[in-house]
Formats: C-alpha cells, structure tokens, sequence
C-alpha cells in the first residue's frame, strides 16, 4: 500500500471534495429545471461567490427588500457600501431579521443605523409563537428584478467563504412567483414585524448575550480593518453621537477593561480638530498616543509632562500631574476653547484636585470620560461631574456575556487572619498594623499551597503594601516559584521595574508577579490565567479592577482563575454581589440570603466560598439590619471624610450606594426626605438654626426635598424664587422666563424637553411658549398640591405671606439653595437609573 504524504493528501482530498460539489450541482441545477423553475445561475458557496452577484443588483436597484434569519457584523460589512450606493441612488431599503437566540448582533443594527440612518427601514419579526428561517434577497429594478433565496443569512461565512445553496428568480421569467414572495414580504412586514427603534435597539442590545450557538470564529473574518470600530464601540459611537445631537457637551463611557475604549476615542474625535487626552501616567500616555497614531494617522502628535511642552500639535497627550497646574491653565499656553475635544482617561481619577482644574478650565466642544469603574472607595461621585450622562455602560458581566471577554473561575478560600482588631482610619486599614497579619509565614503557606493546586502559566498578585509584594516574592522564590514585585519609589530585593517584569512575565521567566496598584490598570497582557487577591478588597472599583486584568481574550485561554483570601475584614460580605452585579438588599438577608443565586452568575463563569466565609457573610449581613444605626454611622463618617457637616447635596454625593438604596425603600428612614429633622434629631444644627424647625420654613424646604419630580420642570420655578440668593416672595412672568431659559440652555438640562415632541423646538421658542409649559406644568401642579406654599397673584406667583419673615435668614436661604442642588443631582442620576443603565457590575 502505497502511503501518500499529509500534503499530497490534503490535495487528494480537495480534488475528491471539488469533484463531488460539481457532481451535487449538476443534480441541483438538474432538480430544479424539472420543476420548471428558469435559473439565470445558481450558488453552491464552492465555484462562485455569492456576495459578487448580490453587489451587481445592489447597484441597480430602486427597491431592496431583504429578509433574513439574523445580521452579523460581518455580513453587514461587506454590503454597508452596496447599500450606501443604493441609498445614494434613492433605493428604497427594507429589512426584516430575527431575534431567535440572539444570532442577530446588535453591533450590525447599529452599524447600519450609524451609516445609513432612518433610511434604512429594519425591523425585528414580532411572531414569537411561528419559526422564522427565511433567507431571501428580493431586489427591483427599472426593467425587471431578481429574488435570491436559499440558505444565506447577512454574515460573512454566509456571502463568501461558506458552503451555502443559494438560486435566483428572475422577476421577467417567473412573475408568478417573484410577485407571490414579494407579497409574503408585504405581509410579513405589515402584520409581523416591529420596527428597530433606538429604543428598541437599546433593549435588545441590554439583554443580548454572545449565542451558545457559534456562527463564526471572531479571528476568522476577514472584513475588519484593525483600525476601524467593531462589537461594542460601534453601538458606543453611535450612542455618542447621539448624545451630541441632543445637546450634550460632555459624557462618560463606562466599559470593561478589553473593549478598547481608548480606540473607541480615537474613533469618536474623528470629527473634530484639536484633541487633548489626560491620564495620570506617561506609560498610559504613549500607547494611547500610538492607538490615536493608528486611528488618525495624518495628525501631528504631541506630549505635554514634565520633560515635553510640545504645543504645536494636532493631538496632545499631557500628564494631569502636568498639565493641572494653575501656571499652564492660561492664555499664555492654552486659551479655554483650544481644544475641540477632551478626553479624560481613567475618569474615576476625575474628582482629584488636578482634574478638576481641567475639567473646570477648559471649554471644549464635547469632553468624554472613560472608565471601567466609576464607583469609588471614598463614594465620590465621578457620575455628578458629566451630569449623569452616562452615554455608553458596558459592565463586566455583560462583556463576559456578550462574549468579549473571557468567564472567571472564582474560588473564596477562607483566611484565619483576625482584621477585627485593626484600627480603620477614612476607611482603610492602617497599613503598619494590616502589614503585620499579612505577612506571616502561616498565611504565605496557605497562598503558595493554592497557588499550587490551581497554578496558571503567568498570574499576578495584589498585595496591601510594597513590604507585602517584597515579602511575599521573596517567600515564592525561597519555595522555587519565579516571582518578582512591582511597585512604584524605592524598589527592593525582589523588585523589577514595570517593563522589565512585563517582558520577563511574558517570556515566562517570571511566573508570579506581586504588585501594589500598578496593575489595577493601563496594562495590557491578555495571557495572565490566574489572578490572586491577598488583601482586603472592600471597594467595588479596586475588585473589578483586580478581575479584570485577568478577562483579556487570548489564544488557547478558556477563563480566569482568581483565588480571594477572605477573612473577616470590614465589606467583606458584598463580594458576592461584586461578582455578580445583584444588589445587596436588606430584605434578602433578613431571608438569610447572604450569597447570589445561580442565576446571577456571568455566562460560563463559576463562584465557590468556602463554608467558613459564608458564615462570615451572615455575621456581617446580620450587623446591618440596624438600618437606622447604619445610616447614623454612614452620615458620621461622610462628615469626618469632610471635615465639616454635610449639607444635602454633599450627602447624597458621599452615601455609600448600598445605604442609600436601602434607606429609599424605607420613607420614614430616609433623612433626605427631612434633612432638617434628622439635624435637630441628633442635636446636629448650629447655633440660630433652630429657628427654621416646625416652621412654614421647615414645610417649605421640606416640600423641595419630597416634591414629584418626573420631568425638571419645577427646577427653573424655584430657581426663579431663590434668585441667586436674594430671595423674592412674588416673581413675575418675566422672572419666569428668563429663569426657563437660562435652566434650559444648559445641555444636561435641555434633555427633557428634546425628548418630548412637545418641546423639541424649545431654542426658537417665544417668551409666550415658555410661560405656557410654565402655566401648563409646574405652576398648575404647585397650585393644586401646595396651595399652603404658593399663590397666584394676576399674572405672577407668589409664597405665601408667612414665609416673609423667613427669606434673609441665612439659614433658610443655605437650605433653599442646598435643597434645589441636592434636587437636581438627584434628578439627573435617577434619570440616569431609569433609562435602566444602572449597574455595578
């Protein structure tokens, strides 16, 4: 027997393959010239490529419809030109296509949206209870048409690499049945379909996880150029500029860390000319300098930190330590409206003195934030500085279902180490004392034991302190495991700089890399398999984070190891729900409910607690049913955060989330709903401020705390009352006015009246439209329900008489004004809520 070699084989076996295709198609073609079907050709996906044909009716066509089971990003790709021609040719585009176990990618929804806007009409089939698996291309010209139908749905395998039988009916040969599919697209569309609204698009998208069906390798295709946007920064760039339309100066992006949000950037500056991007290290500078340099490659590129002040450049990458200086705020360097766009890396770092002076400086076109996670320890509140406008959310547990990013394996191995002795100061353990429970011979035992059992090819270990990464590299070493530490100042024993661990950890001469902070963010090694957290992880941001670094995509990488050393330390009973993204809710632990359900879970992602720390997650769930106790103690430690009593505004920024969310379940717990009876409650007022309390003054500023708020209308009314400060008992239809206008001109605010068709074209109204809304709405309503507060006079609105007394007391005028901030911070993030983006995870 003669052996044949593997690539003589592999030629015999595609000859064999191609002879059988010929041999297929002939009885194909046969089969259907028996039926008396006339073919002009027919497409098989091995000697003819079916995108070719489509792209020759595509260009003369004055209606397409198509009709098929799902889009793909791919698929649309390689039409979205064809379809522009047509567009441009003034073709009427129809689509119709499923949402059957999420085949249809919302990211080639959006990229026709984006391209082609409204007109492209594309629909979703509404029919839940009938199949649909329709694959057909029905095109119109001036002189014919032609339907194609067979096997092909919009994807790339589908129109040119894939095996797919696809024919075509010439609408002159066969009339009959061109005219009987059109129909049966009519009727589809008109009694079975529903059109994809951004609304509608939005909530699919939110729900959408990567199907369990594989259609196609994401390395595979071949359609998309590395330097263009793709998956989840197409819906973002086309949430962006959505954003702009309606007014908006300024936005935050939340993404999980792999979604390329700073080539997502790059992208979205596009359309402007001079682009300033801050971060906080140089390292993060470069390589988004280099990211910028792919995207715009024609643009001068320039640094501005404390070696570099290149300030004649297209596009400026500056160091906030640099560039937040007050002596380069100025004219002298830059004017506020130098640049047309702002990008602010790593925007939880925003609310730093630094950034601020930035944020607060410049007056650009449109300025982004970008973060994966936007929640903090200290419970600043990086949300109030873009007014809520939370363009684009794309959690960790939504990008590890939607599949671009790869699923954890968890495990909550239980710690000995007593942190219940350890002083807490602002929040954090003293590092001295945590130090000393750390590094202990017993603790470094139990870590290298799991290390072992679990062991990945490169893993990196979050450490408390600098003396915690030396000590634990060197007791991994001392045990023949190549482990360094990394960490920024004066570096030790068992010290590499950042780059030379990278490289070394890389090549794996390095297995295990302890690290300080340095690695929470800005790195980028997609093959770390194993991550391990020695420390105590109590902010959601630190510990999404720490996961993070480790959910990279990489080739032969199936998940993410993590090993969490858990003891009884301060928050440690909300790991669960930082794994999950469930909130924590008082009523499920009075149920004993300490830990998430199954359900919960990121898609492929598994979580397993040692027993012992499930009884530490009940101790401290239990602590917490004292919500009265616990909302006393969270209002003291804002105010030692502060250094002075909170106001409202101040408070409600500062709350931790949990708290807050709980105490609005229970009205008479939430001291937001009677700020000023809470102070005098705990003997908190100063002195003279207790001559407000149980006074039509009190009722007043407690009527601005309570009063329903769907739309911001009320605003500008109190606003208009308070007068920055000098406060009027009556205001006039003018007052009126110019307070809407002024409210109304800001873009955060102007969102409400976009919105409704009412008032979408508020910025060309007369001064009468503005007092018709005012009549119509606030006025009305403030008349009927709080007619013991307000009053009309003739054409003007007024306070009641006994308010007189009250309005030049400093007291009432701090608490007016307090309470009118604390209602529009309010109001922007539960619209921010309710547009159901609201997610930790």
């Amino acid at each position: 027997m003669v052996k044949l070699s593997n690539e003589k084989l592999e030629k015999k076996n595609l000859v064999e393959i191609a002879d059988a295709y010929e041999s297929l198609e002939k009885i194909y073609r046969g089969f259907l010239s028996e039926k008396g079907v006339n073919i002009v050709k027919c497409f098989t996906g091995y000697s003819d490529i079916f995108l070719t044909e489509l792209k020759k009716s595509f260009s003369k066509s004055r209606e397409i419809n198509l009709i098929v089971a799902f889009l793909m990003e791919s698929g649309v790709r390689l039409i979205l030109d064809d379809l522009l021609l047509a567009k441009n040719n003034g073709a009427k585009i129809k689509i119709i296509t499923g949402r059957y176990l999420n085949l249809t990618e919302p990211s080639a929804i959006y990229l026709l949206k984006d391209r082609l806007g409204d007109y492209v009409d594309i629909r979703f089939y509404s029919n839940e209870n009938i199949s649909f698996h329709p694959k057909a291309y029905i095109f119109e010209y001036e002189d014919g048409g032609d339907i194609f139908i067979g096997s092909s749905n919009i994807s790339e395998s589908a129109l040119v690499s894939g095996v797919e039988w696809n024919y075509r009916l010439e609408k002159t040969t066969n009339p009959g049945d061109f005219a009987e599919f059109k129909e049966a697209f009519k009727m589809i569309y008109k009694n079975n379909s529903i059109k994809v609204d951004d609304k509608t698009l939005k909530e699919y998208s939110l729900k959408w996880r990567k199907p369990k069906v594989f259609l196609e390798k994401d390395s595979e295709s071949k359609v998309v150029d590395f330097y263009q946007p793709k998956g989840a920064q197409i819906e973002a760039l086309y949430q962006l500029k959505k954003s702009r339309l309606e007014g908006y100066n300024k936005g935050l992006v939340v993404a999980a860390t792999g979604i390329g949000k700073t080539y997502l950037a790059a992208f979205d500056s596009k359309g402007f000319n001079k682009i300033l991007f801050v971060a906080h290290r140089e390292e993060i500078l470069k390589q988004s300098a280099e990211t910028f340099n792919n995207v715009r490659p024609y643009d001068k590129i320039g640094f501005f930190t404390g070696e570099k002040k290149d300030l004649d450049c297209d596009i400026l990458f500056a160091s906030v330590q640099t560039l937040g200086k007050e002596e380069y705020l100025n004219d002298e360097y830059f004017h506020k409206n130098y640049f047309d766009y702002i990008v602010i890396d790593e925007f939880h770092h925003a609310v730093s003195s630094r950034y601020r002076n930035i944020i607060n400086y410049f007056q650009p076109k449109f300025l982004l934030g970008l973060t994966a996670t936007p929640e903090r320890l200290d419970n600043k509140d990086i949300f109030a500085l873009c007014d809520y406008n939370v363009v684009y959310e794309l959690r960790l547990k939504d990008a590890i279902n939607k599949g671009y990013l790869v699923p954890f394996h968890y495990y909550g191995i239980y710690d000995e180490t007593d942190f219940s002795k350890i002083p807490i100061v602002n929040g954090k353990y003293n590092e001295r004392e945590l130090e000393e429970v750390l590094m202990l011979n017993k603790r470094a035992e139990l870590i290298l034991k799991n290390y072992l059992k679990y062991e990945g090819q490169r893993t990196i270990a979050f450490c408390s302190s600098k003396n915690h990464a030396e000590y634990m590299a060197k007791y991994f070493n001392e045990q023949k495991v190549a482990a360094c530490a990394v960490y920024s100042g004066e570096q030790g024993d068992y010290t590499l700089n950042r780059r030379e661990a990278i490289e070394k950890f890389k090549k794996g001469d390095i297995k295990v890399i302890f690290v300080v902070d340095m690695f929470n963010e800005g790195v980028d090694i997609p093959d770390i398999d194993l991550v391990m957290f020695l420390r105590p992880t109590e902010s959601p941001t630190v510990f999404l984070q720490q996961l993070g670094r480790g959910l990279r995509k990489a080739a032969n990488k199936n998940c993410l190891t993590v090993l969490d050393f858990i003891g009884n330390y301060k928050k440690a009973n909300l790991i669960p729900f930082f794994l999950t993204g469930a909130d924590y809710d008082i009523e499920n632990i009075k149920k004993g409910k300490y830990i998430v359900n199954k359900e919960d879970f990121p898609e492929g992602c598994f979580i397993d607690f040692d027993f012992r720390i499930i009884d530490i997650f009940k101790k401290q769930g239990e602590e917490l049913l004292n919500i009265e106790g616990i909302i006393y103690k969270e209002y003291l430690r804002v105010k030692e955060f502060l250094g002075y009593r909170p106001n409202r505004y101040e408070l409600y920024k500062y709350i931790d989330d949990m708290i807050y969310s709980n105490m609005r379940k229970n009205s008479k717990l939430n001291i937001f709903n009677d700020y000023l009876g809470f102070l005098y409650k705990n003997k908190e007022f100063v002195q003279g401020e207790e001559i407000l309390y149980n006074t039509i003054a009190h009722k007043f500023i407690n009527f601005i705390e309570k009063t329903a708020m769907t739309k911001s209308y009320k605003i500008p009314i109190l606003l208009a009352f308070y007068n920055n400060g000098n406060i009027k008992l009556t205001i006039s239809p003018e007052d009126i006015y110019q307070s809407f206008k002024d409210f109304y001109s800001n873009p955060s605010n102007s969102i409400d009246m976009l919105r409704d068709k009412k008032t979408r074209d508020f910025k060309n109204w007369s001064k009468g439209q503005y007092l018709k809304l005012s009549r119509e709405n606030p006025e009305n309503f403030l008349l009927k329900t709080n007619g013991d507060l307000f009053f009309r006079e003739g054409e003007n609105l007024s306070l009641v008489p006994e308010l007189k007394e009250f309005i030049n007391n400093e007291f009432f005028i701090k608490h007016f004004k307090d309470g009118v901030e604390y209602r529009i911070i309010r109001y922007y993030k539960e619209r921010y809520q309710n547009e159901g983006n609201y997610r930790i995870l």
